[in-house]
């Protein structure tokens, strides 16, 4: 820590300006009182290869009504990201300008603001300003760059970089029933709300019936969530076309779509899409078809990537006031969605790819998928479900304290959850939120589960699904060698970081030291784990760091509030 350098217009004596670690006198812009105006330049924090400073302009008058201060750094400083102006730096000249919501110039003549950077080698202060592009003039006394101090609580096991970003995140969510009833009012709340003991979810799959009678089922659940949620998006999905329009002339077991019938097809989905928004409901995805390469005894059509992209090329701009979605494979097989992506037209046609996790990773796809970034089309995880460790059937979904449970949960399912946005997937879907071994239960007497009741499940995404909300952008991170059993991904919106942690280790890594990139006004800690579902945790606090225990077996979540 380093105490701030002023800047003064102020005439010193030889003495005084031996005292002061800068002095720069700045012309009076146009407009501005004759008082003059001055600027306090000063690092807060610094840390290995990063910094933080604050700068305050007094004096200038309350008659300057926009203002642009800029400086040049010296040692190949770069700004990173700021708050309370709009900061940009082209070569080694930094620009700050005033933004709406800092409202000009402050009470009595006075603008703030501050912004973070990075470094190597050493961090002088700048020696020269300018304030509206009328240059400082007078004289400076060398600075001594700042020393390479350690963060306030020693070396950080967690390093969050904000300067390097992946990708915006759409959400985290599940599927209501694609053939039964809808969530109830209450059970919608569960899942979409963000108060104690909801899950937070994002995003809302619901199946894209056949048959047009057969809609309104879920209009009710749907509206619930888009009101009762924060910024929740629908994703319908198609499992067939009309039994009429298929080769088999059936619901079941495949069959293609007659290419006669393409255009009816586009209607129905499109059809659809404006019965829901005049419901109130707005689709913000709509699929093309819920696994193309899978063709069951339950309703289903088959495609080939081929036909997938004959049909959003010719088709596509027929379905209105949505984006749609190509393919939801079975396990996100590019040849379903690689020639829709490789065709312009096509590719033009859709907003989202999408595909399901069964087998991805043993198909070496759980990676990103540089053809769908190339194109700046998210990719979204449209749905996984497994329930193995009940073993064919048992009573042991509604014990919270159930090993085989949560060793399932943490092991298999928030272990996808947080290589998939390693990959840079935009999107997590997970089958019914609604089902005995899901997020909230069923009531099924056999699974020993009670009907919209959260489930250990459901705490252990609601680590993702709460803190991580839709808008927010994966960023980097380092680990140390002590944090090296954590799984961790971090991510920055709403003026917050959010840091999801795995541990699957059994053994705790306690008084971990977590930096941010600036000085946080706030940190909390949230843990899931086989005894505790989303329980808040112990933190202190020092400046832009926090110390944290992260039990063994568990998934936490810490949330710096910047």
């Amino acid at each position: 820590m380093r105490r701030p350098r002023v800047i003064r217009t102020a005439l010193m004596s030889a003495s005084a300006m031996l005292l002061a670690s800068t002095a720069v006198a700045l012309a009076v812009p146009a407009g501005a009182a004759a008082a003059g105006c001055s600027v306090n330049y000063g690092v807060s924090s610094q840390w290995q290869g990063g910094f933080g400073a604050n700068v305050t302009i007094t004096n200038v008058g309350d008659a300057v009504s926009s203002w642009a201060l800029t400086w040049s750094y010296d040692a190949g400083q770069t700004v990173t990201q700021a708050w309370n102006t709009t900061l940009t730096q082209s070569g080694a000249t930094v620009t700050a300008k005033n933004v709406s919501y800092n409202g000009g110039i402050a009470t009595n003549g006075t603008v703030s603001f501050g912004f973070n950077g990075s470094w190597t080698g050493s961090n002088p202060d700048p020696t020269n300003f300018a304030l509206n592009g009328v240059a400082c003039t007078g004289g400076t006394t060398p600075t001594t760059p700042p020393p390479t101090t350690p963060p306030p609580n020693g070396p950080a096991d967690i390093t969050v970089n904000s300067a390097t970003r992946y990708q915006t995140v759409d959400g985290f969510g599940a599927a209501q029933s694609i053939w039964g009833s809808a969530w109830s009012t209450t059970e919608t709340q569960t899942l979409v709300g963000m108060g104690a003991n909801q899950l937070g979810l994002s995003i809302v799959r619901t199946g894209l019936s056949p048959v047009s009678s057969e809609w309104a089922t879920h209009v009710n659940s749907l509206k619930t969530a888009k009101t009762a949620g924060s910024n929740v998006k629908i994703l319908a999905s198609p499992w067939t076309a009309p039994a009429a329009w298929k080769t088999n002339n059936s619901r079941v077991n495949g069959g293609k779509l007659k290419t006669d019938y393409y255009d009816d097809y586009a209607n129905h989905l499109n059809s659809y899409v404006q019965y829901m928004r005049g419901q109130g409901v707005p689709i913000d995805v709509t699929s093309v078809q819920n696994e193309p390469d899978w063709h069951p005894d339950y309703d289903s059509m088959d495609w080939s990537g081929t036909e997938l992209r004959t049909f959003v090329r010719d088709q596509g701009t027929k379905v209105q006031n949505t984006k749609l979605m190509v393919a939801e494979a079975v396990n996100l097989n590019y040849s379903y969605t690689d020639p829709t992506l490789n065709d312009a037209t096509a590719r033009n046609n859709i907003g989202y790819i999408g595909g399901h996790l069964y087998g991805t990773e043993d198909a070496g796809r759980l990676k990103p998928y540089t053809l769908a970034e190339q194109h700046n089309k998210p990719v979204w995880m449209t749905e996984w479900n497994l329930h193995a460790a009940d073993g064919g059937g048992s009573n042991i979904w509604g014990n919270p304290g159930n090993a085989a449970v949560w060793n399932e949960t943490l092991d298999d399912i928030m272990r996808t959850v947080h290589k998939s946005m390693e990959a840079n997937w935009n999107a997590y879907i997970w089958w019914y939120g609604k089902r005995y071994y899901s997020f909230i239960g069923d009531g099924e007497a056999a699974y020993g589960t009670v009907a919209g009741a959260p489930l250990k499940r459901g705490y252990a995404f609601s680590q993702y699904a709460k803190y991580v909300r839709p808008g927010y952008q994966r960023v980097a991170l380092t680990k140390s060698s002590k944090a090296s059993p954590l799984e961790v991904t971090a991510y920055q919106g709403d003026g917050k970081i959010s840091l999801v942690i795995l541990n699957r280790s059994n053994n705790a890594v306690n008084n971990a030291v977590v930096q941010a990139p600036q000085n946080v006004s706030k940190a909390e800690h949230f843990l899931t784990s086989q005894t505790a579902n989303a329980a808040s945790q112990p933190t202190t606090v020092n400046g832009g760091q926090a110390t944290i225990n992260v039990g063994p077996r568990s998934i936490s979540t810490l949330v710096f509030t910047l």
